[in-house]
């Protein structure tokens, strides 16, 4: 994948993703009449003012990155139509919104991906004499179930299966044709093939050109809220998968800008490629839900690190000074800013995916 097409994702993905955010924070704040000084596409430095309304100033700004709110009296009190001077109220759904947006805009992806429907997983390649050749599988079949459980686009549910079940039957239902076929083969156990040659009953695996498993509007909304919880949950219980052993650190590592636009890049040249828009869509998806996750956590200068200090306001009666407040946020920001820069180093040294 080449540095292009990292460029390209960006701009398609994660431009769209951050001007989400940042507009919900835009649309609550004007709700709760809360003055903004300026609503900005893309980072300053600012090229063009496009427009004044409202008091707020609409700009157009140069680095292509997203967008950005500027509230008034973001940290000062003292002025009365600004976010520090709003009630708690007004400052907690203020500061939630660009998260609640990242999730809604997730929804409506993962639902137009699952409405589209996902590319079916099928053979690619079957190694002569291997239990996948005796079984009689051929490259093209199309892997709909593995003992019954339902494979779709995951090639995990075959993997754990046939590993799970080294020298024991195994049933798979395929596609052929068009037509259903079932068929019986029995995975190698360990030690009896080389891992790092082929699995356990050797085939390589590929996405299917033609067969969807599309869902209807109703069954896709209900699988689109479920993957944003999904997502959520999965990203709670990382710590604790790392802690049992279930995954590894490395692969649970942190990425970066860079990272980000990596796998975005390999989604965005695999859909144009093939013209199937369901990876992108979803890890479009996946991402905007973990911006506004990453958004919420109690962190000095994010909007959870926002909003902590709300929630201590509303439990003590009376709010933090804002000096001590606004120096939390500032150290938070240093903080924040040194982890992006050693992500972004992280990222280039040892990439996600090889350049």
């Amino acid at each position: 994948m080449s540095v292009a097409w990292m460029i390209g994702a960006f701009a398609l993905v994660l431009t769209p993703i951050i001007f989400i955010h940042e507009l919900g924070h835009f649309v609550v704040a004007r709700l709760f009449k809360i003055r903004v000084e300026e609503f900005g596409i893309g980072f300053p430095p600012r090229a063009v003012k496009l427009f004044e309304r409202g008091g707020t100033i609409y700009s157009l700004n140069w680095i292509p990155i997203g967008g950005f709110v500027r509230p008034a009296g973001e940290d000062d009190p003292s002025i009365p139509d600004g976010l520090a001077a709003s009630s708690k109220t007004a400052r907690f759904f203020t500061l939630s919104a660009g998260a609640l947006f990242n999730f809604l805009f997730a929804i409506a992806v993962f639902w137009l991906a699952y409405m589209i429907g996902p590319s079916a997983i099928a053979v690619g390649t079957v190694s002569p004499g291997t239990p996948a050749d005796v079984a009689g599988l051929l490259p093209g079949d199309v892997l709909v179930a593995v003992n019954g459980a339902t494979i779709g686009e995951d090639s995990g549910v075959l993997v754990d299966q046939v590993s799970a079940n080294g020298g024991q039957p195994v049933t798979l239902l395929v596609e052929r044709d068009g037509e259903p076929l079932t068929l019986t083969v029995v995975p190698r156990r360990d030690g009896e093939y080389d891992p790092a040659v082929e699995g356990p009953i050797g085939i390589s695996l590929t996405f299917a050109e033609t067969a969807r498993l599309a869902q209807g509007p109703l069954e896709a909304l209900q699988t689109s809220v479920r993957s944003v919880w999904d997502v959520i949950y999965l990203t709670v219980r990382v710590p604790l998968m790392i802690f049992q052993g279930e995954i590894s650190a490395s692969d649970a590592r942190p990425v970066g800008v860079v990272g980000i636009s990596q796998i975005a890049g390999q989604a965005a040249q695999y859909t144009a490629s093939t013209g199937d828009w369901f990876q992108l869509l979803r890890i479009t998806a996946f991402i905007s839900v973990a911006l506004g996750f990453t958004n919420l956590l109690p962190i000095p200068a994010l909007d959870g690190g926002r909003l902590l200090f709300v929630l201590v306001e509303a439990v003590r009666g009376r709010r933090i000074e804002p000096e001590r407040e606004g120096m939390v946020h500032l150290v938070g920001m240093i903080f924040l800013l040194g982890l992006m820069l050693l992500l972004i180093v992280q990222d280039i040294v040892n990439p996600v995916i090889p350049f």
